[in-house]
């Protein structure tokens, strides 16, 4: 008979939270056209919030050792490979969990500030290692609290659209060049997916929403703490469900809100609410779990009518719900021939410092910014540099785990919307949670292939050779493909 499935997932959950919010005046620098230094204010808290998932056929004793797994999601733009090991060593020692079971990832708000204690020297460093140890602290009490917390719980899943995120690949005609901004023309994915979490009554212990747009509403005119537009659509999603949102940042890295670069929080939470009220309006859609929805005959009436009604799912089905096969894997990504060295980069930095200095003796300022810029992007480019492991490849750590009906893919870095795209393409009858920025930024930006060459930030950033992000979506593709059989 004609029906509709929705994709389910019978298992064991909890959430906990914790404000992490940095100290007002903290270094917050994260644009190099940015003027200030310290933050000047709060426009909404940071927040960590974990969720904990275990298999549902297990013992309480057996989940706390294997079958549980922690995800974490962080308010911060990201942090560089020590300090993001750092922080997952430390969770996980204090929490009596194995590295592989914890997964940290990030909105990647780009309001947060910059969390690098190498920058202790600059106004408001000396705030940032002090803040990295208490971060640590709350993250743990959030796992910790989430694992105590376990119970039976019954996910379903559902999905819609979103205009806010679109392509931010623009050719500028007049300047004869690639900016980051609104490409009306260029290839966006608008899809939202959500989750909603209940335990055995019923109530919802959680909702999830994952979406793929960069947090960049605030821009450098902003000086105050922010997790930009994922604040308030957690905010209107929470009041709505009386319990918390998990937001898991998607492939966005080719993808920025339609109205953003601006110093204006209300533009964010603007932005916030449109992807709020499409999550709400995808979660508004999902039935109670345990049922489907199926054509269940003709009605004579005025006309002949088609009825359909909901209905349970058999006891073979509903087990079949409880499938747990978490898989953690490496997939090998060639490094670009003409990445640069550490020593060219810091020469480049220091010219770009020299510079800085002979404008501002000058007396000009628009160009001592631009010159300060350039010298953050080398800044920025040192660190990743610092963070690779030696020889032609860098193992990328990814996570593909089977949740019932459900695959949720979980690796770092940042990747162009077609990761996703092309893993749903392939897999239509498959609901697929794709979440970037898990594990840290290490690798950088992903493009497509044919974005290399055309002096498009993202590609000229990147570590990995052209062809990369296409043989990741294989990989990945691959590793779903033999889990399903």
């Amino acid at each position: 008979m004609p029906h509709i499935d929705f994709p389910q997932n019978y298992c064991q959950g909890a959430t906990a939270r914790r404000d992490i919010t940095p100290p007002v005046g903290i270094y917050h620098r994260m644009w190099g056209a940015a003027s200030h230094d310290r933050s000047t204010g709060i426009h909404r808290p940071l927040l960590a919030t974990a969720l904990a998932l275990s298999d549902s056929s297990n013992s309480q004793e057996i989940r706390a050792k294997s079958d549980t797994q922690v995800l974490v999601s962080i308010d911060h733009c990201l942090l560089w490979n020590e300090q993001m090991d750092a922080l997952r060593a430390a969770v996980c020692r204090n929490a009596d969990l194995e590295i592989e079971q914890l997964q940290i990832t990030f909105s990647h708000t780009h309001a947060a500030g910059l969390m690098d204690p190498a920058r202790a020297d600059l106004p408001g460093g000396e705030l940032i290692a002090p803040y990295l140890e208490l971060l640590a602290e709350k993250v743990t009490e959030a796992v910790r609290e989430a694992m105590r917390s376990l119970r039976p719980v019954r996910i379903v899943y559902g999905g819609g659209r979103c205009g806010l995120a679109r392509n931010r690949d623009l050719w500028d005609e007049t300047s004869e060049q690639f900016v980051c901004g609104l490409n009306p023309a260029g290839p966006t994915d608008d899809t939202v997916l959500v989750a909603r979490i209940t335990d055995e009554r019923c109530q919802t212990v959680a909702t999830v929403v994952n979406y793929a747009c960069h947090p960049t509403t605030l821009a450098w005119d902003n000086s105050l703490i922010s997790p930009d537009f994922v604040g308030a659509m957690r905010e209107l999603v929470e009041s709505a469900t009386g319990a918390p949102c998990v937001f898991l940042q998607g492939a966005s890295g080719d993808l920025g809100p339609r109205h953003g670069f601006v110093g204006d929080v209300a533009v964010a939470d603007r932005n916030g609410r449109e992807l709020g009220y499409a999550a709400l309006a995808s979660l508004t859609s999902l039935p109670a779990p345990g049922l489907r929805f199926i054509y269940t005959g003709p009605v004579v009436s005025g006309a002949t009518i088609g009825t359909w009604d909901y209905i349970p799912l058999s006891a073979e089905e509903l087990c079949q719900k409880r499938l747990w096969r978490p898989r953690h894997f490496h997939v090998e990504l060639p490094y670009r021939t003409d990445l640069p060295t550490r020593a060219e980069t810091q020469a480049e930095l220091a010219r770009w410092h020299a510079e800085e200095q002979s404008a501002r003796q000058r007396g000009d300022q628009e160009r001592a910014r631009d010159c300060r810029a350039q010298a953050e992007r080398m800044a920025r480019q040192l660190a990743r540099l610092r963070s690779l492991p030696p020889g032609k490849t860098l193992p990328l750590a990814v996570t593909v785990s089977q949740l019932g009906d459900a695959f949720w893919v979980m690796l770092e870095g940042e990747h162009y919307n077609l990761l996703q795209r092309a893993l749903r393409q392939r897999f239509p009858d498959r609901l697929i949670i794709v979440a970037t920025l898990t594990g840290g930024w290490r690798p950088g930006y992903l493009p497509t292939a044919e974005t290399y060459g055309k002096g498009i930030y993202q590609e000229s950033i990147a570590i990995v050779a052209p062809g990369s992000l296409e043989l990741l979506i294989e990989a990945i593709g691959d590793k779903i493909a033999e889990t399903v059989g």
